[in-house]
């Protein structure tokens, strides 16, 4: 049995200046997904690049201090893969994948959006082209016996209990109707064919929650 974890760091230079290397150095996971790193390989240190006793993988971003995901495995990968084939996307820094013995692991940093701009648009033309790929990728890891485990920041809360103040995001980027129908589609056996992880392991409760505002001391009040 693996253990991975997956976080989104908020810039991986400053995260190591907050006790990121010590936290990689202590953790027992066999695999670190990281969101948000905003740097290219040459901005970081090597301890932070190259740390010891883990096979990194950086898919920065072309548009600088934006995005970049990374993977971090204890195994050598046997096959690496940046982005998902949509030219559009192929140097955003929004997803990596690696196949271990028996498991394909991605780390994907689907585009934030905002209802009414051109960041919304982006986030749309993503999940337009991200669908298919999921459902190509599910039937290729089948084939070779591997299950799938794609994690990180979708940037979507798909049910209610997904999201503290649902009611008053119903017209936010996020949660809107037709983000979570497409979240449905990802999730529908008949279609995309993923499972929610943490619903399937939390079902019957409002939570657990993964990011809070700095505004009103939502984590203190959570």
């Amino acid at each position: 049995m693996r253990t991975v974890t997956t976080v989104n760091v908020n810039g991986l230079r400053a995260a190591a200046k907050k006790g990121y290397t010590e936290w990689l150095a202590a953790t027992e996971a066999d695999v670190v997904c990281l969101q948000e790193v905003r740097a290219e390989p040459g901005q970081l240190s090597a301890e932070v690049r190259e740390p010891e006793g883990w096979h990194t993988v950086l898919a920065p971003s072309s548009a600088k201090g934006r995005a970049g995901v990374a993977l971090l495995t204890r195994a050598e990968p046997e096959r690496v893969r940046v982005g998902f084939g949509e030219p559009e996307f192929e140097a955003a820094g929004r997803y990596v994948e690696a196949d271990l013995p028996g498991l394909t692991v991605a780390s994907l940093y689907l585009p934030s959006g905002e209802v009414g701009t051109e960041r919304q648009d982006e986030k749309e033309r993503f999940m337009a082209a991200f669908l298919p790929y999921l459902r190509e990728l599910r039937e290729r890891a089948r084939a070779d016996g591997r299950e799938v485990l794609v994690c990180g920041d979708w940037n979507i809360a798909h049910q209610e209990a997904d999201l503290r103040n649902w009611r008053g995001n119903r017209r936010n980027s996020g949660f809107l109707p037709e983000e979570r129908a497409w979240l449905t589609q990802v999730l529908d056996p008949a279609d995309g064919g993923y499972v929610d992880v943490v619903r399937a392991l939390s079902p019957d409760v409002d939570g657990p929650y993964s990011w809070w505002s700095y505004r009103g001391r939502a984590f203190d009040n959570d």
